[in-house]
């Protein structure tokens, strides 16, 4: 009786699992970064400048910023005043001017200007997180991860894929056992895009969304 319980409650799951991947699928079928970019160093500094941001602010400073300095030896060298000026309306402007400084000087005299491609090595420059090397290396080499961001933790939530308790550890170990890892880096992205456009963390789109019978927030 207990082995059926857990064998429905599973059943359960991955039926709600690919409901849910079937309807991002016909809503959001080619789910794309939003982060304007031209280079892998311009991808993780735009990472970085957008916490507690969005990307439309950052896309609002980045190609004044990199057109300005066009290097990592710019960069490095850029004065930290005018850094604050140029990313100001992305919100933390002081420390992340700072992070700027130091991930080009790093990147370019520690690595030769070679971005590395491991995470240990990203995640030792400041203000990357687990978050940010999840994005970008999945971004720049289709490198399969599934970043949790403030929308994927909130439609996580909200479809009942991780418990309101969980912090984003947990949602993200939680989700990469739901989802297939050929299609992590897919639906990484259609969850932000979900959460950014229509399951908003004011006013979601309740009444238009096909899912609405999955989510706990909108039967509460």
């Amino acid at each position: 009786m207990f082995l059926t319980m857990i064998g429905l409650k599973k059943m359960t799951m991955m039926n709600r699992v690919l409901e849910i991947e079937n309807y991002l699928d016909d809503l959001i079928p080619n789910p794309k970064c939003e982060l304007n970019y031209n280079k892998d160093y311009e991808l993780l500094i735009a990472v970085v400048l957008s916490a507690q941001s969005t990307d439309k602010r950052v896309n609002s400073v980045t190609p004044i910023l990199f057109s300005k300095y066009k290097s990592l030896k710019e960069l490095k060298n850029a004065d930290i005043k005018d850094l604050e000026n140029i990313i100001r309306p992305v919100g933390t402007f002081k420390k992340k001017s700072l992070f700027i400084k130091t991930i080009a000087k790093t990147l370019d005299e520690k690595y030769n200007g070679i971005f590395p491609t491991d995470r240990k090595s990203l995640e030792s420059l400041p203000g990357v997180g687990r978050k940010t090397v999840n994005v970008v290396l999945n971004e720049l080499y289709d490198y399969p991860a599934f970043a949790v961001d403030t929308h994927v933790e909130r439609v996580s939530k909200r479809l009942k894929l991780a418990y309101q308790k969980d912090n984003v550890e947990d949602i993200e170990r939680k989700l990469m056992k739901k989802f297939s890892k050929k299609d992590w880096g897919r639906r990484h992205k259609q969850l932000v895009l979900f959460g950014r456009y229509h399951c908003k963390a004011i006013k979601p789109e309740c009444e238009k969304c096909k899912i609405q019978k999955l989510c706990r927030y909108y039967k509460a």
